[in-house]
């Protein structure tokens, strides 16, 4: 399964962003692109991405609005954003900066500092130790080759499951409400129900098998906790 990073190309100028698109897959990213405001902002909900880039001057809603609203919803907040825009004026970066976007380029602008100056951002907004392998109790998850093994056996998770294990593990001893979960590991899908999450639960519980099912418990009146410790 792929590792790639999901990069969101909000631009409205269709050349723009299959300029952009392209240099990007070359570098090993994966693209998905938006012509407005409006429907980029849908799709970062949906699908958090790991990395937004923002056109400034856009129809209806600017690119700066967009990031002020980003920052301003706790599901959103975190997402890195490069500002791309023709306004090279200091005064104009400082407006974009104190919106909250993370790094600044002026257009014309080559593919190849668009791509260093991206893995930059990323490389500062990644939490040290997200990638790093997580073991519990004989089981153990590795992001960054996107494998899960009990006992050194490999588990087959699908990419849902495989997103609840990884949020699991690395938040332990906590109950959480089938909302929160579906806004930790879905993104915030309101076209996802959260009966959904049970579904997900019992994949998960019958892919750890019996050795290991009893870390995903249930939390009557509440909904799930994963820790060691037998409720």
């Amino acid at each position: 399964m792929s590792t790639s990073k999901q990069v969101l190309i909000v631009d409205d100028e269709a050349p723009i962003r299959e300029m952009i698109a392209v240099a990007l897959e070359m570098a090993g990213y994966e693209c998905s692109e938006a012509d407005n405001a409006q429907t980029a902002h849908a799709m970062i909900v949906d699908q958090k991405p790991d990395m937004i880039l923002l056109d400034w001057m856009m129809p209806n809603m600017s690119g700066i609005e967009l990031a002020r609203r980003l920052r301003k919803d706790e599901m959103t907040a975190d997402i890195p954003i490069i500002m791309l825009t023709a306004k090279g004026e200091e005064e104009n970066k400082v407006k974009g900066l104190e919106a909250g976007v993370d790094d600044y380029i002026t257009k014309p602008f080559s593919p190849r500092e668009l791509v260093a100056r991206l893995k930059a951002v990323l490389r500062r907004a990644t939490p040290k130790g997200i990638e790093d392998p997580v073991s519990v109790d004989g089981l153990t998850l590795d992001p960054v080759s996107h494998r899960a093994t009990a006992n050194d056996r490999p588990i087959d998770l699908g990419p849902t499951e495989f997103r609840l294990l990884q949020f699991f593990m690395t938040h332990q001893d906590r109950a959480y409400t089938r909302g929160q979960l579906l806004d930790m590991v879905w993104g915030g899908n309101v076209y996802v129900e959260e009966r959904t999450v049970d579904v997900h639960i019992r994949r998960l519980r019958k892919a750890l098998g019996s050795q290991h099912d009893y870390l995903v418990q249930t939390v009557r009146g509440t909904g799930y906790r994963f820790s060691t410790q037998v409720a």
